[in-house]
């Protein structure tokens, strides 16, 4: 891939993501509370609802362009590779797409899991701001080390975020060159774009919302709990409803955040590529 295109990637999926992340950040902070155990209203009601922002702040841009840069490269890399051993485009473009947008996820995680565990607690209102909750993990108020604190529910973010992405990401792509072929174009608009990745990161958010509530409990809970042992306790203690736990407002932020986010991606990156070559 070329340092133009790595480049674009980059600039690209920093906007996209900072953009994203603050229009929606409130109605993140309510799915986070209706997720939380005792509650939405034990959790901080509809007071506060930006407590948390500045760790999705920070860590919006990188996230964002890991992944956008992780993607793109991938995709270029491993859709020449995979056709040499499977005859059927469209496959062999969704088997690319699940791959790269993958590779993608882990390399964002890197950077979003302890932003995540900040905000998260932020915004159950466990600590006043981001960065009571950052000192909180740097003082290891937990006994189970620094690093182990920042990246709690690491491997969850990861089990809830490979399945999201590889039903998102070539669902997205496939309705994209769907709806260019009928149209006779080459690609489609941004506009199109982003209601292809609304409609996408819809149907995702709500397949892959009880891994969200399992994340979520594992970064809240006090201290660090083996996967199974909360997921047990969770649907003993709640019923097996409690797994889609705020579903709504996850589909509704995820949709109109997979139109903003991703059609935020494709109209900078049509404004700056005529200009980078």
């Amino acid at each position: 891939m070329e340092n133009n295109q790595v480049l674009i990637s980059l600039i690209g999926g920093a906007v996209a993501g900072t953009s994203t992340d603050l229009f929606f950040f409130p109605i993140d902070t309510l799915k986070t509370r209706l997720q939380a155990k005792g509650g939405f209203f034990h959790n901080g009601g509809w007071k506060g609802v930006y407590r948390g922002v500045g760790s999705a702040i920070i860590a919006s841009a990188p996230g964002a362009s890991l992944f956008f840069v992780s993607y793109d490269t991938c995709k270029t890399l491993l859709l020449p590779k995979i056709k040499t051993y499977i005859k059927s485009e469209e496959l062999a473009q969704g088997l690319t797409h699940m791959a790269s947008a993958s590779i993608g996820e882990v390399a964002a995680c890197s950077v979003r899991v302890p932003a995540e565990v900040i905000k998260q607690r932020a915004q159950a209102s466990k600590y006043p701001s981001s960065m009571a909750a950052f000192n909180s993990v740097l003082a290891n108020v937990t006994g189970e080390g620094v690093f182990r604190g920042f990246y709690r529910g690491y491997s969850t973010t990861i089990m809830r975020e490979i399945p999201f992405t590889m039903i998102q990401f070539p669902l997205y792509e496939y309705m994209k060159r769907s709806i260019a072929a009928k149209t006779g174009r080459e690609k489609v608009t941004p506009k199109e774009g982003a209601v292809c990745g609304s409609i996408a990161g819809g149907i995702a958010a709500a397949i892959t919302t009880p891994l969200d509530v399992i994340k979520t409990r594992l970064m809240l809970h006090e201290t660090r709990i083996p996967i199974m042992q909360l997921t047990k306790a969770l649907i003993e203690e709640e019923g097996g409803k409690a797994l889609f736990k705020g579903i709504g407002p996850r589909v509704m932020w995820i949709s109109m955040g997979g139109a903003i986010f991703l059609g935020t991606y494709e109209t900078v990156k049509d404004i700056i590529t005529p200009i980078m070559r």
